[in-house]
């Protein structure tokens, strides 16, 4: 058999409810998104970025930043979100899938490379590393295959809403795994908030200039010096599924 196709979907939209067009706010002279896109370019377990974006006029901006960054997108519907994954798989034939949000622009492209490791180790159909990182440093990676059979059965709002619970609410059907839990900080790396894009900012305005390969372990380092910045958005209560 030939060599598995892995492919990055990058979800993004503009009508963030809390943070509208928070994915062309700028880090440095580049929006949020482009320095994400930036950072997944470097995962080496990846063959392809994809941007995967809605079909409504005001995401236009993003599908042109998309060209502009040289990365193809694939544009679907807003609400169905699982429906625009599954579509976009179909068109880049992707045989595994990598599903990143465009909310955790300091995503350490070294995660993905180890989830997508962990993954092909041996066979499953979903994994991620949810309890092993903050929150922005988030990595799901499934097969196409399972994908394939959540597209055709999962019909809660929810599920299309948010891709992938239907993996871990059956485990019965699939093959699951996830990297081993681990003691980290509670840092919150992701943006949904106008006081999560302070955070961010500052810690892209204090590494980036002299190591744009910054790393989570950089992160850490940083935070620690610094411990009052975890506090901006301390607070923050995070959206369930």
């Amino acid at each position: 058999m030939g060599k598995k196709k892995v492919v990055a979907f990058v979800q993004a939209r503009m009508g963030s409810s809390r943070l509208p067009g928070k994915h062309l706010l700028p880090l440095g002279d580049k929006p949020m998104l482009s320095r994400l896109l930036e950072r997944l370019r470097r995962a080496k377990r990846v063959d392809q970025v994809v941007l995967a974006t809605t079909v409504l006029p005001r995401d236009n901006c993003l599908a042109e930043l998309a060209v502009g960054e040289k990365i193809p997108f694939y544009r679907g519907s807003e609400e169905n979100v699982l429906e625009r994954f599954y579509e976009a798989a179909q068109h880049f034939e992707a045989d595994v899938l990598v599903r990143i949000t465009a909310d955790c622009p300091l995503l350490d492209p070294a995660l993905i490379d180890e989830a997508v490791a962990f993954f092909q180790a041996r066979p499953r159909d979903y994994v991620n590393n949810l309890q092993a990182y903050p929150l922005g440093m988030s990595v799901e990676v499934f097969s196409q295959r399972s994908f394939q059979k959540i597209y055709e059965e999962a019909q809660k709002p929810e599920e299309q809403e948010h891709v992938t619970p239907y993996y871990y609410r059956h485990p019965e059907i699939f093959k699951l795994a996830f990297l081993p839990k681990k003691a980290h900080p509670g840092y919150r790396l992701t943006v949904d908030t106008p006081e999560d894009f302070t955070l961010i900012s500052k810690i892209f305005e204090a590494l980036y200039p002299h190591n744009p390969n910054f790393s989570l372990q950089d992160i850490y380092v940083l935070l620690k010096e610094h411990p009052t910045w975890a506090q901006i958005n301390a607070h923050i209560e995070q959206k369930k599924v």
